[in-house]
């Protein structure tokens, strides 16, 4: 395959991902907002900027971090890359580039997103309250990873699309994690309080994981229990360890299929060993936004790695 094309199949994947995150985190944000309560961030809109690393960009355009101005810039703004619009948007463009490597059902998603989100663009912003944005968006993020697991070919694309899903849900999981513990409640004295225990049922439900997370553990929320859910548990759809996993698998599927080792490959399981070896305690001892900082630092340079031994052109 052509570097040039896995890359757009590579990206294509990581966007799509990447839209359903704003508006996870745009949930996170009205379901926090909700609390009666002045303890944490002094303003959980704000903390969602932060959070998302564009706190500086919003700040420059909107100046007040309001709901309704968040709502337009992680949703709407195409001046910001990481909105769902430009992120559908650019999916849908790595997407008619590659036309011919995607079957009709995958391209039918992706456009129908594409051409739904401009109708919406379209509505009166009075019309088009939060919760519609978000489900619309995971509904439709849904709909292109199903289409892609059930109809694209089991070849070197559907590994770069898979690839791209996998690095950037580690990338996004570890943020939402990091909204919650570090942001969101930064007093040590709230720690284990009833706001800090609906603070992470609310996570786990803007994650889709509300109920797994009962299925694997029952009885009490706890930070120790939903740190174990979201990054060591290999259960856990969108824990890191999960999908540094799949990251693995398809760089070894790729590695097989064109004969050489990587060094994307050798990093990936780096990366694997490191969190196999890893015990919860070992993650508060070490300060939960400082795990998850690396982390999200380790994965980008993961990133890196297979932009360089697979996508820039220069095979290595």
């Amino acid at each position: 395959m052509l570097s040039r094309t896995a890359d757009n199949l590579y990206w294509l994947a990581r966007y799509m991902e990447r839209a359903e995150t704003a508006a996870r985190l745009l949930e996170v944000g009205a379901r926090i907002s909700l609390i009666p309560s002045a303890h944490g961030y002094r303003n959980e809109w704000d903390s969602l900027l932060l959070a998302a690393g564009t706190a500086h960009a919003f700040a420059q355009k909107y100046k007040d971090p309001v709901q309704r101005n968040i709502e337009s810039h992680l949703f709407f703004d195409l001046d910001n890359p990481t909105s769902v619009a430009s992120c559908i948007g650019s999916a849908r463009e790595n997407a008619r580039i590659v036309r011919t490597a995607l079957t009709t059902q995958v391209w039918d998603a992706i456009n129908t997103a594409f051409q739904e989100l401009r109708q919406l663009e379209r509505l009166p912003r009075s019309e088009v309250d939060l919760s519609r944005m978000t489900d619309w968006t995971m509904r439709h993020a849904a709909q292109v990873r199903g289409a892609i697991d059930a109809t694209q070919l089991r070849n070197d694309g559907w590994d770069f699309l898979k690839l791209g899903y996998a690095l950037e849900r580690a990338d996004n999981t570890a943020r939402l994690i990091d909204v919650k513990y570090y942001v969101l409640l930064p007093q040590l004295e709230f720690v284990g309080s009833e706001l800090d225990n609906y603070q992470w049922t609310t996570l786990l439900r803007a994650m889709s994981s509300h109920r797994a997370f009962h299925w694997a553990y029952g009885g009490d929320v706890t930070a120790k229990k939903i740190a174990h859910f979201l990054i060591l548990n290999p259960q856990c759809p969108r824990s890191l360890i999960t999908c540094i996993e799949s990251a693995n698998q398809h760089l070894d599927r790729l590695s097989r299929g064109y004969g050489r080792a990587t060094d994307a490959q050798s990093q990936g399981r780096k990366l694997l060993a490191g969190l196999s070896e890893l015990h919860t305690d070992d993650v508060f001892d070490e300060g939960l936004h400082e795990f998850l900082t690396r982390f999200i630092g380790e994965n980008g340079n993961l990133g890196a790695a297979v932009h360089d031994s697979y996508l820039s052109g220069d095979i290595r």
